[in-house]
């Protein structure tokens, strides 16, 4: 028997070179993704197949050393060709090579075949094995990177790299994003909120800080969707509402809206912001806007809120009309009584509730309201401080010294 196998591996030496070229024949007839290679890649993919064959006859001669030679099929294979051929394209790779050996040699003996069907198998098993390591490789990369850009945005300290880094995670938001901050525990469902934010039309970026759970959210580009398709798109306040069940008990907050990722730190600041001082209002919703937070923001010290305040609410009611502000000051300082301010500002009530109606058409909030009775009433403070604390510088004119 051994010097029967002895024979059979002479033999196979001998054809080494002829399996080899049948081999690179048969891949350009029967793979057409093989001849559209450039020459470079063509050139690699057949010394894998080259190996494939001269390990298989060193398999058969030990056949213990299943492990290491199926793995070296793949290792004299350059780093990119598995960038650059899939899994599936390698599988018919394996099958061309098998194919072609076993009609030139399992003609010649039954073990001859039965080694070819048992060393294809142990070839197949090793390109899987291969291709996972190199997939949890890159989601491994894929993860740091994803920690790095989340990091960058909480901080702020964006630089040139961020876009890049960005398009290297896959990011298939479109335009608009925000950031919703909350709490967590240790070991977070990741998958499924990248699948409830996909449902929802969004892309997201997940950032785990300890306790803390920072989800970047863009739209999703909406040339993506159904053709046809008529529904509005979510807005970011309802995206954050059905990925709420994935955070942990305690304040959940959405900052503020912005144009782009890249300016996304924005909204991590006011969201982070927020997150400080949520439970300071007792009935706050989950989630809550960072902006419905502004004045227990402004109150611990945030400039952030305090700019908000001043620019979105005291500076455009000032530039539109003082007499809106005068009536707004009123109707705050008499407890939102119309009857007591139309008494003060000797005006019809009816005249009251119009330039109330006004006030909400400007800036948005309602002053009727309890709770945007206080973010207005905060934005009055904060505007009037800022204004009288501006003080114009006056020269002296000094006349000609005598």
């Amino acid at each position: 028997m051994d010097q029967m196998k002895a024979g059979e591996l002479a033999w196979l030496r001998t054809i080494t070179g002829e399996l080899s070229t049948r081999t690179i024949t048969r891949l350009d007839e029967t793979l057409p993704w093989y001849g559209n290679m450039p020459p470079s890649r063509r050139s690699a993919v057949g010394l894998v197949a080259q190996t494939g064959i001269s390990s298989f006859i060193q398999w058969y001669e030990d056949p213990t050393s299943t492990p290491w030679i199926a793995s070296d099929v793949f290792s004299s294979a350059p780093r990119e060709l598995l960038r650059s051929i899939s899994l599936q394209e390698t599988l018919q790779l394996i099958r061309v090579v098998v194919s072609v050996v076993e009609e030139r040699v399992a003609p010649r003996s039954e073990a001859l075949r039965e080694a070819v069907l048992h060393y294809s198998r142990d070839v197949a098993f090793a390109a899987a094995d291969v291709y996972a390591r190199a997939a949890e490789a890159r989601g491994l990369w894929d993860a740091r990177l994803e920690a790095l850009v989340v990091d960058s945005i909480l901080t702020g300290e964006s630089d040139d790299e961020l876009p890049s880094r960005i398009a290297a995670l896959g990011w298939h938001g479109d335009g608009e994003a925000a950031v919703l901050v909350g709490t967590a525990e240790r070991f977070v469902d990741v998958d499924q909120l990248r699948r409830s934010a996909r449902h929802a039309g969004a892309d997201v970026l997940i950032g785990l800080q300890g306790t803390r759970l920072v989800l970047v959210l863009g739209r999703v580009d909406s040339a993506a969707k159904e053709p046809g398709s008529e529904e509005e798109p979510l807005t970011f306040l309802e995206i954050a509402t059905g990925l709420a069940d994935g955070f942990s008990d305690g304040p959940l907050v959405l900052g503020p809206t912005v144009d782009n990722l890249v300016d996304a730190s924005r909204s991590a600041r006011a969201a982070l912001a927020g997150v400080a001082v949520a439970r300071s209002w007792r009935h706050a919703p989950r989630p809550v806007h960072a902006d419905d937070l502004l004045p227990e923001r402004a109150l611990a010290g945030d400039g952030l809120a305090r700019r908000t305040l001043i620019e979105q609410i005291y500076e455009p009611l000032a530039a539109h009309s003082g007499e809106l502000l005068e009536t707004l000051w009123c109707y705050l300082d008499n407890g939102r009584s119309l009857e007591a301010t139309a008494r003060e500002l000797f005006v019809h009530p009816n005249t009251v509730r119009y330039r109330l109606k006004k006030v909400s058409d400007v800036i948005g909030w309602n002053a009727t309201g309890a709770r945007e009775a206080l973010i207005l009433q905060s934005a009055l403070i904060a505007g009037s401080i800022a204004q009288h604390g501006r003080r114009p510088s006056l020269r002296k004119r000094e006349g000609p010294r005598q």
